[in-house]
């Protein structure tokens, strides 16, 4: 079982040095990890560069925004399964890969995913938020559920079949991709009930309340495109995130 790891990057030089030590610090050896930069100009190339012998693809060029630098790796990934990592994020422990590697040695199983936790900007340690996931139900998507997107490994075969991100969607693409998949896919689906990444506070959809509204826009129509649910979907979806603030490991 090899799986891929995608990082699309863009001016994260503070950063991008703990994602990429965290891949290459994973057990599972059958691994490979591809970066695609949009043109950063911060150091974030530099980076980039010193670490590119551990890369299998370091790709960077002007692009459209994170869903179509994901989109490139995605095209170049050659691995059983895929996984998307963000260049502020890292994997909890080096056992990660490894672990989601062996769920998908079922032939059954199409999807794993796991647990998240948001920790401060700048220390991984301290927990801010924390995303139980729980198990995955069908029923769960129109109830707004769905899973950190961070720890979502899929077949490398079910994008062939669904298709990759939308990139009409400049903050939801995600959103959309998972209810296109989740709502249709007829293997497995198994959940690892442990934390499997580390993310950073201050995403994009988060950072004003412009882009917070624009999000809600987004994951409205990426529900209604997928016949998922609506308006009701979308309240228990951003009413979900409240526990996450209390819940701790």
């Amino acid at each position: 079982m090899k799986i891929s790891v995608v990082t699309a990057t863009y001016h994260c030089a503070d950063t991008i040095g703990d994602c990429l030590g965290s891949v290459a610090g994973q057990s599972l050896a059958e691994r490979e990890h591809i970066v695609i930069d949009g043109a950063s100009t911060d150091g974030t190339l530099e980076v980039l560069r010193a670490h590119e012998a551990g890369l299998a693809a370091l790709v960077s060029e002007p692009d459209d925004g994170i869903y179509s630098g994901l989109n490139k790796g995605l095209a170049r990934a050659s691995g059983d399964a895929v996984g998307l990592l963000h260049g502020d994020d890292v994997y909890a422990d080096t056992q990660v890969l490894a672990r989601v590697a062996d769920a998908f040695a079922d032939p059954a199983v199409e999807a794993v995913y796991g647990d998240l936790v948001y920790v401060a900007k700048d220390d991984l340690g301290r927990v801010i938020r924390y995303w139980r996931a729980g198990a995955f139900r069908p029923g769960r998507l129109r109830r707004g559920w769905m899973p950190p997107h961070p720890t979502l490994f899929l077949r490398r075969s079910v994008y062939e079949r669904f298709g990759l991100f939308d990139t009409r969607y400049q903050i939801a693409a995600d959103y959309d991709l998972m209810l296109r998949v989740l709502s249709q896919l007829s293997g497995r689906v198994v959940y690892l009930p442990q934390v499997l990444v580390r993310m950073r506070v201050g995403g994009a959809s988060n950072r004003s309340l412009r882009q917070v509204v624009r999000k809600s826009w987004e994951d409205y129509r990426a529900l209604r495109a997928n016949g998922v649910g609506g308006v009701g979907a979308l309240a228990w979806k951003n009413l979900s995130k409240v526990p996450q603030l209390f819940v701790r490991q």
